[in-house]
């Protein structure tokens, strides 16, 4: 088996803005695995700058090595590569791609084209009226389901934008997420916990930094509303660890993105431990081409499916103007593969 890489920059439609700042690049690698007879499989490796815990000064080289790996066993060294989760991924789906031939990762009712994934429909930070915009495309796209980034406005602002959402759509009608980013103080947080909830928020995701366990358990027990861990989960890629965090911080709801969480047997483990914990989970893609987020759709497939009812976070299909062509499609609020 022989392995490539090739690093690939991707063109944002629009600026994108988090919390820790704006995208309007992405860059990725992409492996390539041809075995003896000539067949390839290709896979999305895709850290996301000062956040992934494998955003490294040598990513590429260090890639390299384990491809050079991957080259003398024919196998995924997944032991090695737990602590680069986004390398993980990338050659997992190579691996997958190539066992198949087929962009179909996995044999289930999304890959046969038989059911479509739910998704929500992504709201990113920006003006009041640029968000407000943004909510209303969502809305008359069909969403049921609508995803806020929240903490780059004035946090008032983003109360009238959800008061607004909610006088013209119950809960009934349509499910309502926040996503924080970390963007509160422990101080402020439980008061903007309280505020929210008053309009039936169905969770906020990361409402303060990572690495404060007991404050976010505290939190976790006395929140008015769902609680989602995101960015605590990056870095955790230890077995053991991972039940820790579990039980120290009992959340309402973990997210899995594969890119950060551990690849697909990290993403895997992170699944099965909340369900034995009670805990909820759903996966989102992380920023990747259409080369991670069919991976990632078919991975949610597999650990969710079939007849998929929680809305995923899928949706990044459209965000750059030269992603890669592949056999995903969107119809209203679904994801459709085939």
């Amino acid at each position: 088996m022989k392995a490539q890489v090739e690093r690939k920059i991707f063109h944002f439609r629009f600026p994108a803005g988090t919390s820790r700042g704006v995208y309007t690049t992405r860059t990725s690698w992409l492996v390539k695995l041809t075995d003896d007879e000539g067949h390839i499989g290709v896979g999305e490796c895709a850290p996301l700058p000062q956040l992934s815990c494998d955003d490294l000064p040598n990513y590429e080289e260090v890639l390299h090595e384990a491809c050079i790996q991957v080259e003398a066993t024919n196998a995924v060294p997944v032991e090695q590569l737990r602590p680069y989760p986004s390398m993980l991924f990338g050659i997992e789906t190579a691996m997958l791609n190539l066992q198949q031939q087929s962009w179909a990762l996995f044999d289930t009712p999304f890959s046969r084209g038989e059911e479509g994934i739910p998704i929500n429909g992504l709201v990113w930070m920006g003006s009041f009226d640029e968000m407000r915009r943004r909510m209303e495309e969502k809305l008359r796209g069909g969403f049921q389901c609508v995803k806020l980034k929240i903490g780059a406005i004035d946090f008032d602002e983003e109360l009238s934008l959800i008061k607004m959402l909610r006088q013209r759509f119950s809960k009934e009608n349509v499910e309502l997420r926040v996503d924080a980013n970390g963007a509160f103080t422990p101080e402020e947080a439980p008061r903007r916990l309280e505020q929210l909830a008053q309009y039936d928020i169905h969770s906020i995701e990361q409402p303060i930094r990572q690495g404060q366990w007991q404050v976010m358990a505290t939190l976790c027990r006395n929140t008015p509303l769902p609680i989602a861990l995101d960015e605590e989960l990056i870095g955790v890629n230890d077995p053991y660890k991972k039940e820790e965090l579990l039980d120290v911080i009992r959340p309402q709801y973990i997210i899995i993105k594969p890119s950060l969480h551990g690849g697909m047997v990290g993403a895997t483990e992170w699944v099965t431990m909340a369900r034995q914990r009670g805990i909820g989970s759903w996966m989102t893609s992380a920023l990747e081409c259409n080369i991670g987020l069919n991976a990632v759709a078919h991975l949610a497939a597999l650990l969710y499916g079939p007849a998929i009812t929680m809305p995923q976070g899928l949706g990044t299909g459209q965000l750059f103007t030269d992603n890669v062509e592949a056999p995903l499609h969107l119809q209203g609020d679904r994801m459709w593969f085939g």
